[in-house]
């Protein structure tokens, strides 16, 4: 029987009951964690299974995960601050703080730009070394040399990787210290509100990292069954990419991380480096409790948090060749149960999310490390926890709410 702990308000009890579940049916193959924030209040925070089933290491309070994409709405946090103090406006151009970023076709960028993923570079003009991507002086080099793949703010491109390192130097060149994305992350949000996330693991912090699993085949054809919409995705980007064309190189960029057969993410020194885009390293409950603090004006003024309520871009992406909506370094949901309204945060390869609901102040926060195929409302585990999470706050009527992002926005790409 797997070992689930932690708490959970009686009145969310049916998201427990689905969090056993998951494990019960074999969706969840390793270990994970989900955690609720409702009102400032944590009413949920669950977590089960293993942090390495390989050595029956049990997922404990203390275990965290790398997180991967779900990483880049902490970085946007680290910008919006930056943004709240009046270091920097989303719509300068990343020439009038970085002059020599203007190389190339680059001149007007701005930092929105960046934050839009619309700055044009997924991937840079040289392949990065593990020692490139430890030494910042060595990646601003890089970046200034890189020629964009698209005039920059013409269209959306998802920045899978180069968009950590895109925004470690925004922070670098207005922050009056100088501090890199993780120092300034570190002292100005995590260490004055005690939460435990990183970006950049201290090394006497990797004993409580879980080792990341890949699926069985098994588990995918399982995944396909379950939810089609996975195949589908996969059909429309391959299918895109042939006959609309696309990039690529984004997919094998960099080699150092993407080597077959072998999951790197699992090396130490990888954990190690101040990456923004992928390499966060926390838990549900810590990634709730920051988003909760986000919501009551904690950590950025709520004039701005507003701000984020609405995607600025909804279409299709034109690196993953499949239709997203993002704005501001988030990515948003369409309401399971809300037409018309959204959530906002981020979702990580693997299946990890983070998503807010501002007008109900809820904060959904699930992390696992059992990789699943589907991200976001794609991933059958977290999708099931979301709508208990809802279902528990509101028996809501039924309404004709659209099931996918995909769907949302499907009349906008006929």
């Amino acid at each position: 029987m797997t070992n689930i702990s932690g708490y959970c308000d009686n009145k969310f009890s049916e998201v427990e009951g689905v969090f056993r579940r998951n494990f019960q049916d074999g969706w969840e193959y390793e270990g994970a964690a989900f955690s609720v924030y409702h009102k400032g209040k944590c009413v949920v925070d669950l977590h089960g299974g293993y942090a390495d089933f390989s050595s029956l290491a049990k997922w404990t309070e203390k275990t965290k995960t790398v997180v991967f994409s779900v990483t880049k709405s902490v970085g946007a946090l680290c910008i919006a601050l930056l943004v709240d103090k009046g270091y920097v406006k989303y719509e300068d151009k990343v020439t009038s703080f970085w002059p020599e970023f203007a190389q190339n076709g680059k001149e007007d960028t701005t930092v929105e730009n960046i934050m839009n993923h619309q700055a044009g570079l997924p991937v840079f003009d040289e392949d990065l070394t593990l020692e490139d991507a430890k030494n910042p002086d060595r990646m601003a080099e890089i970046i200034e040399k890189s020629t964009p793949l698209w005039k920059p703010g013409s269209k959306s491109g998802y920045h899978a990787l180069t968009y950590g390192w895109l925004i470690d130097q925004i922070v670098r060149k207005v922050d009056p210290k100088k501090r890199t994305i993780g120092q300034f992350f570190k002292e100005e949000i995590a260490q004055k509100h005690n939460i435990d996330l990183y970006i950049g693991l201290p090394k006497e912090e990797e004993y409580t990292v879980a080792r990341l699993a890949q699926q069985s085949f098994g588990y995918f054809i399982k995944e396909l069954l379950y939810s089609p919409k996975i195949l589908l995705a996969i059909i429309m980007m391959v299918l895109r990419s042939k006959f609309i064309g696309g990039y690529p190189q984004v997919f094998s960029y960099p080699k150092f991380i993407l080597v077959k057969g072998h999951n790197t993410i699992n090396n130490p020194e990888i954990h190690f480096l101040e990456q923004a885009a992928v390499y966060g390293i926390t838990n549900a409950r810590a990634l709730a409790k920051l988003f909760a603090l986000v919501l009551k004006g904690e950590i950025i003024s709520k004039e701005l948090v507003e701000r984020f309520y609405n995607p600025l871009i909804i279409g299709n992406d034109a690196v993953i060749n499949f239709p997203f909506a993002k704005g501001y370094g988030f990515m948003y949901e369409p309401h399971p149960k809300k037409p018309g309204k959204w959530l906002f945060g981020h979702p990580g390869n693997g299946g990890s999310n983070i998503m807010v609901d501002p007008e109900e102040e809820i904060v959904i926060a699930y992390v696992t490390n059992g990789m699943k195929s589907g991200m976001g409302e794609m991933c059958r585990t977290y999708r099931l926890l979301r709508n208990a999470t809802f279902d528990s706050l509101h028996k809501f009527p039924k309404e004709n709410v659209p099931e996918s992002l995909t769907d949302a926005i499907a009349p906008m790409l006929d």
